[in-house]
């Protein structure tokens, strides 16, 4: 169950945005002041934070500013007065994920609050994303920018590396001469594609077990040439 942190001093707001949010299937969590907020969020895991800047002891901003201080990446909906564009624009800065302001009406919190969480979800995925590409037994870590095969490092050029890059993120596509001169030399290299079967030639000796009968990289006559997985 999705749990977010309501932080709000006023009983009314906060039982009326509690009581909405569970209707919409949330688990809601309570806090009334801005110390016992920031505790919380340090030593649980919360989906989301409505927090509210007006808080006793400590306000909503200094809250927030702690927060990402502490590495912590909790989507935070801010809850603003109405006309402190000053307060939203300096949260916004502190890492604020978006604000409503008051009044509001129970929906359009929920609706907001679906929003920063549909986003939050996108950057996760995104982020658990590496840029390992393997292709048979070729893995290329294109962050370190290493390629292994079977296990052991290659010395790669870094043309060839930049030529192997291309083709790993277009495997089963035949592409012609012109193109991958174009995409991987640039413009003016352009009526040089004698340099492109050069390159693949040397490229095959370093990723082939056989390069005189290519089973990665192939010419697919007349057209061109496809990387294969």
């Amino acid at each position: 169950m999705t749990k977010i942190l309501v932080v709000d001093d006023e009983p009314a707001i906060s039982t009326l945005l509690k009581y909405s949010l569970e209707q919409n299937g949330y688990q809601v969590i309570v806090a009334t002041d801005g110390k016992s907020a920031y505790d919380l969020i340090s030593e649980q895991s919360f989906d989301a934070v409505l927090l509210d800047l007006m808080l006793p002891i400590m306000d909503g901003m200094t809250v927030l500013k702690n927060v990402r201080q502490d590495k912590i990446t909790t989507p935070v909906l801010l809850v603003t007065a109405k006309g402190d564009e000053f307060d939203r624009v300096f949260g916004l800065e502190l890492g604020a994920d978006d604000y409503i302001t008051k009044p509001f009406s129970p929906r359009e919190v929920v609706a907001r609050l679906k929003a920063v969480l549909r986003r939050s979800q996108t950057d996760q995925v995104k982020s658990k994303k590496t840029d390992i590409i393997e292709i048979q037994n070729i893995v290329i870590d294109d962050d370190k920018k290493i390629v292994t095969r079977s296990g052991d490092t290659l010395t790669l050029t870094p043309r060839e590396y930049e030529l192997l890059l291309y083709f790993s993120q277009r495997v089963g596509r035949v592409i012609d001469r012109e193109t991958i001169l174009t995409a991987v030399w640039g413009y003016e290299f352009v009526g040089e594609s004698r340099m492109v079967d050069m390159h693949i030639s040397n490229l095959r000796e370093k990723i082939e077990n056989n390069p005189k009968s290519p089973q990665l990289l192939k010419t697919v006559r007349g057209f061109g040439y496809t990387l294969v997985n």
